[in-house]
């Protein structure tokens, strides 16, 4: 089936793309790498098409029997001919020495401006996307990319000089008749082995679609292998794992049965017009028109193309896949993040950090409402509690304040300064938080708790964790600081991680603090200390805690209670337990179940 005119386009775009890369502007020593490589390319060709020509005098010389002084040319052709093999080898490897570092160059700023793009992305698109998906087309595109360079730069292009080369030597020297066989010959063979690598492209992209589903679901049973324990679950996982794979297998097959199509197809091609241009030339031969050196240079000339003929298909089947797997990755360069900033965008001015909530509605998918008319202010170093029903809207507030989506109607402020007119950067270095799940990163605890500010000393990473109250515990282990807490953190518990996430925080010490559900995974007796640490890590600052259990924000300056996204109750602890409404009906629900 031919490419449509949308993908050629498609193919053109990417090809664009990558060309920056490789002819970057003000850098001039990567330009001339690349001119210093086509060089050595063209070179390489011209000894190639030339070497034949050497092999052919010294059999003729060979050939002439009883003339010492041919017998000497032959010697002397033999020894060009071989020095003439060696250049081209030494041509080929001096090219790819050069263009080395433009390649790798080029390969490290793709993968940097794709992993900068990903991180730029608004918060909704990560959560509609699975990470395994997203790092295998990371993955393929930069692999892409790398065998686009290579391929492309030193496979095609050199073939079609070659072919090209040998063209004229096949018109000069000999007839058209045998430019005739080589041109319907290569004709043939490149028209066949398209069609069948565009039958072969639709079936490498099933066993990708299928291999892609695999990775996703081995992925997310990984990250979830604490939850498979609790249900044992593995033999559920494994065969829904099986099952995956079970599809890829069948693509596979059918992918290497269809290779093995094309190499026949392709070898009969070949061999076909081998033996037409050979039939040729021993007819010339017998003749007396041709030499024995003609003969054996013919031949030479056909198994020359050959080589790079034969990975024609593999080629163009891999450019084609790289291609598709480049687009993949650019489309996600193009994709455009949900929240930006503004060109003028200046850097929030921290003064008291006080914090306004004005008439905000907000909704993750219209026409559902999410938060509807929320009109709340903590002043500056006050503290602020929001308490309520699961699904009411209290995390939304949070990443509202973050500004990880913009407000559907009303406006975030502080210190009066909209949101939405400051840089992200300033924005969110004035804000810390300890979630309700903290997520540690592979590595060691002292390393997750410096992640709050990495030029944090040693002394004040333990100062933090002496606060966290979980300065103790570390040093309880063998390795201390340097403690690896395993993927996601699965090392630790979740008070512990827990724990962490407020040392982070605290080390980080922004003038605004965002506690959503902080002290959840805590027990009574750590969640005392911890609240004690947390008052004073708020001094000063202004807070806002999402909580469930009331006795942890009874201090609080004001606590708002939301219901179905509005505001249905404000004021202290008192005032609110005074009236008797939602508040307290919860307050008095929860200390039956204490005690």
């Amino acid at each position: 089936m031919p490419r449509s005119e949308g993908e050629r386009r498609s193919g053109l775009r990417t090809i664009r793309r990558v060309a920056p890369w490789l002819w970057p502007r003000g850098q001039g020593w990567i330009r001339r790498r690349v001119v210093l490589a086509l060089v050595m390319l063209v070179a390489a060709k011209l000894v190639a098409v030339g070497t034949p020509v050497l092999y052919k005098g010294a059999v003729d010389a060979l050939a002439q029997e009883g003339v010492p002084m041919l017998a000497l040319g032959a010697i002397g052709l033999t020894v060009a001919y071989g020095g003439a093999r060696l250049l081209n080898v030494a041509f080929q490897q001096l090219r790819d020495a050069v263009f080395a570092p433009v390649g790798q160059r080029a390969l490290r700023q793709i993968a940097l401006e794709t992993f900068s793009h990903i991180h730029r992305l608004s918060l909704a698109y990560h959560l509609g996307r699975k990470t395994g998906g997203l790092s295998r087309i990371i993955e393929r595109g930069v692999k892409g990319v790398d065998f686009l360079l290579r391929f492309l730069l030193f496979s095609i292009v050199p073939m079609i000089l070659e072919l090209g080369f040998v063209a004229v030597i096949l018109a000069v020297v000999f007839d058209w008749r045998y430019l005739a066989i080589v041109a319907v010959t290569i004709a043939l063979y490149v028209w066949f082995t398209f069609r069948v690598t565009e039958w072969r492209v639709r079936l490498r992209h099933e066993m990708n679609r299928q291999d892609t589903d695999a990775n996703q679901k081995a992925i997310d049973s990984l990250l979830n292998y604490e939850t498979v324990k609790y249900f044992g679950a593995e033999g559920r996982e494994v065969a829904r794992y099986d099952s995956a794979m079970e599809g890829y297998e069948r693509a596979a097959v059918r992918t290497a049965s269809s290779l093995a199509f094309l190499n026949t197809g392709q070898t009969f091609l070949i061999t076909a017009g081998l033996i037409g241009v050979m039939i040729l030339a021993a007819s010339g031969v017998e003749a007396g028109v041709l030499t024995v050196g003609d003969f054996v240079m013919v031949n030479a000339y056909m198994l020359q193309i050959t080589v790079p003929l034969g990975l024609l298909g593999t080629v163009y089947r891999e450019i084609r896949q790289s291609l598709v797997d480049m687009g993949q990755m650019f489309d996600l360069l193009e994709e455009m993040p949900a929240v930006s900033e503004r060109w003028d965008a200046q850097p929030l001015q921290v003064k008291g950090a006080g914090i306004e909530f004005r008439d905000v509605h907000f909704s993750y998918e219209a026409p559902r409402e999410i938060l509807r008319g929320i009109t709340l202010a903590v002043p500056p170093g006050g503290s602020l509690a929001i308490v309520g029903a699961s699904g009411s809207g209290k995390s939304t507030i949070g990443r509202l304040l973050f500004r990880f989506y913009d407000v559907t109607q009303g406006a975030v402020l502080i210190d009066g300064q909209d949101i939405r007119d400051v840089t992200l950067t300033s924005l969110r270095a004035a804000i810390g938080i300890v979630p309700q799940d903290t997520v540690l990163f592979n590595d060691t605890i002292g390393y997750n708790i410096a992640y709050g500010r990495e030029d944090a000393t040693r002394a004040e990473i333990e100062a933090v964790a002496r606060a966290a109250r979980i300065h103790d515990f570390i040093q309880t282990l063998p390795a201390g600081y340097d403690t690896m807490v395993g993927e996601r953190g699965l090392k630790l518990s979740g008070g512990e991680k827990q724990r962490v996430g407020i040392a982070r925080t605290l080390l980080k010490d922004p003038p605004i603090l965002l506690f959503d559900e902080a002290t959840s995974a805590l027990d009574s007796g750590t969640e005392s200390g911890i609240r004690r640490a947390l008052a004073e890590a708020g001094r000063g600052r202004s807070t806002i805690t999402i909580a469930h259990r009331l006795s942890t924000i009874a201090d609080a300056d004001e606590i708002v209670v939301l219901d179905h996204g509005r505001i249905v109750e404000r004021g202290t602890h008192e005032a609110l337990l005074a009236r008797a409404g939602h508040y307290a009906e919860l307050w008095n629900r929860q200390q039956a179940e204490a005690a």
